[in-house]
């Protein structure tokens, strides 16, 4: 028999006969570990134990201490939540059940379930746990297969698309119960050991609004009782940190319905907020030689078809016709720099060219996906693009990394780094990709930046290192980027002329600070749970005249403290009452102002931490805010001084 060779993590390889499975390769390395084989991943996929592997291939065996368990265990876990519906809910149709980052769901169609079917549903799912049926994977030739879903026309679409041309067809089968599906699981549902149905929401068929409206069911599992208490306590924390929830009371933003999904208004409070970040990003970009630029919400198609970005991204553009002529808002800020730059003659001693934009971009996200500012139709990019020699690119993406770097450590932030690499939808020669992949993994190295790699999850014009942060939930949002492109400098025909007098093309780096303004501001209420730091603070200090006799006073160093957001507190309360509102607004600062301090001239500051020092000279303590908001620390701290 013919032979193919497994490349295993320590990059050692191994020849095996074509055909045989994952298991099999694992009882090759040794008998222990093929007795503990869970699943196995093939060029980074996570595939089921029985996979056969027919060519060369990187293999990884899972077991139950490999941080891929997890997620084999909720996909069976989503296959007991399944089981459980059909129990209470028989004429009920499956369609598909993911793992999940958190835990996993099930979209099921023909049914409606209210808080009560949980209850039933979650009392199910646990016995069905307790019973520890044996989880089996079984196979169908492709008749037999259609023949079972005969009433659901959902499966039936599955096996005409990702299971097309698959014969046999993969079941996995627990007490009875069978599901159409590819694996891969865990051998038994007794291994789930905490399991928790969460809640519902509407989702619909392939995600597309046009088709058939289901009902997702969420649930999560862990193999312990204790980690499934652990997330539950930190779910319930989360929501006490929920950018909506902040958002809400701190009145920063609002969503309305009547102005349609995914389209956020910002308050005045909100906008502040904006408003400094947008400024400080702005200096950083002026700083290392960033020229800023403009362009409009709305351009002609044309362009997206120049730029590739019609062919790869039209289902998600807003699209309109103009006196017989095809608009799109525009998707991405790209097309529209690419554009200036090729408006003038550039010489090689003109690069890098820099080019930086806070540009309103539109995206149409399934409304189903859309959430708070998390997911919107409209946000904002703090784009830039950098047009260089090919010889420039690894110090401009190093510079690009000290600014992203330096971003983060202002604002304090947890963030993990990941090389994506090209898609399966892309654009440009191997060549150019082997080229940029190899030129950002330089820069990572050379750096000691520690990262994963993210095969396929590239921009379709080029490869990029991705920052992600972590939200109060433990979930991943993308923020910072820095991107190679060598494929739009080709499509617009972008030159400058050489030291050789010939023209040159030039290499285009995307790159964001934030990533977008929206997710990042996300990310900064639930991080800082609503106390901003005093340079963010929509209002960084909040005036408390003990009597109505001291407003006077009060609104005099309101004065002295011009060019800082300050309120005076003049509503008719106890100063008791007024402290426990700043604190509850978040305000970073409260001077309390009595008949002393206005005798002495001084002040007594209060900060959020509930820490007070009394007679403070007003020219010490705004020579504090003023060393604090230049310095961007994270915490007030004049009481600690």
């Amino acid at each position: 028999m013919s032979t193919v060779t497994v490349t295993l993590p320590d990059g050692a390889t191994l020849d095996v006969e074509s055909g045989a499975t994952v298991e099999d390769v694992a009882y090759e390395i040794g008998p222990g570990l093929g007795r503990d084989t869970v699943a196995g991943k093939l060029d980074g996929e996570l595939v089921a134990k029985e996979e056969p592997i027919t060519e060369d291939r990187e293999i990884e065996i899972v077991t139950e201490d490999s941080d891929d368990y997890l997620d084999v265990l909720r996909h069976t876990a989503a296959h007991v939540l399944a089981q459980a519906v059909l129990r209470h809910h028989p004429d009920a149709k499956l369609t598909i059940g993911p793992y999940t980052d958190e835990g996993f769901y099930y979209d099921i169609a023909d049914v409606e379930l209210d808080a009560d079917d949980l209850e039933e549903i979650q009392a199910e799912a646990e016995d069905i746990i307790e019973a520890d049926y044996d989880v089996e994977r079984v196979e169908y030739d492709r008749e037999e297969a259609v023949e079972k879903y005969e009433d659901n026309p959902f499966k039936r679409e599955i096996l005409d698309t990702e299971a097309a041309g698959e014969d046999p067809v993969s079941f996995y089968r627990q007490d009875g119960f069978e599901d159409l599906c590819q694996g891969p699981h865990v051998d038994s549902t007794g291994e789930i050991g905490g399991f928790e149905v969460l809640e519902t929401s509407a989702a619909y068929w392939r995600g597309d609004e046009d088709r058939e409206t289901l009902t997702r069911v969420y649930g999560t599992a862990f193999p312990t009782e204790d980690g499934l208490e652990e997330y539950l306590q930190r779910r319930e924390e989360a929501k006490e940190r929920d950018h909506r929830k902040l958002g809400s009371e701190m009145d920063l933003f609002s969503i309305p319905d009547v102005t349609g999904p995914g389209l956020p208004l910002y308050h005045p409070n909100g906008k502040t907020v904006l408003r400094e970040l947008s400024d400080y990003v702005h200096e950083l970009n002026r700083d290392m030689g960033y020229d800023e630029v403009e362009t409009p919400h709305l351009f002609r198609t044309e362009l997206w078809k120049q730029s590739g970005h019609y062919d790869n991204y039209v289902d998600d553009m807003f699209l309109m016709d103009v006196d017989d002529e095809e608009y799109g808002l525009k998707p991405m800020n790209c097309p529209g720099h690419a554009t200036i730059f090729d408006q003038s003659s550039w010489s090689y001693r003109d690069l890098p060219v820099r080019y930086f934009e806070d540009g309103k971009v539109y995206r149409r996200e399934q409304r189903g996906e859309l959430s708070g500012l998390s997911r919107v139709w409209a946000f904002t990019i703090d784009d830039g693009h950098v047009f260089a020699r090919a010889d420039q690119i690894e110090e401009e993406v190093r510079r690009i990394m000290d600014l992203i770097f330096e971003v983060l450590d202002t604002f304090d932030l947890d963030y993990e780094v990941a090389l994506a690499t090209r898609p399966e939808k892309s654009v440009g020669s191997d060549e150019i990709w082997e080229q940029s992949e190899s030129q950002l993994r330089d820069v990572l190295d050379q750096q000691n930046v520690d990262y994963d790699l993210e095969p396929g999850d590239g921009a379709f014009y080029g490869p990029k290192v991705d920052f992600a942060f972590e939200d109060a939930l433990g979930r991943t949002w993308d923020g910072p980027t820095v991107q190679l492109d060598f494929n739009m400098p080709d499509r617009f025909d972008l030159e400058y002329t050489g030291s050789d007098n010939e023209a040159h093309q030039p290499v285009m780096i995307h790159r964001a600070l934030y990533g977008s303004y929206e997710r990042f501001f996300m990310v900064l209420i639930e991080h800082y749970n609503g106390r901003f730091p005093t340079w963010l603070a929509p209002e960084q200090v909040r005036i408390l005249p003990v009597t109505d006799d001291n407003l006077g006073y009060a609104h005099r160093v309101k004065n002295e403290l011009e060019g800082y957001r300050v309120e005076v507190e003049d509503r008719d309360w106890t100063v008791g009452r007024k402290i426990q509102q700043a604190h509850d607004d978040n305000v970073p600062y409260m001077l309390v102002l009595g008949d002393d301090e206005e005798e002495a001239g001084t002040v007594s500051v209060r900060d959020r931490q509930e820490r007070e020092r009394n007679d403070v000279d007003l020219d010490a303590f705004l020579d504090h805010l003023d060393s604090e908001v230049e310095q961007k620390r994270t915490e007030p701290d004049f009481v600690d001084e």
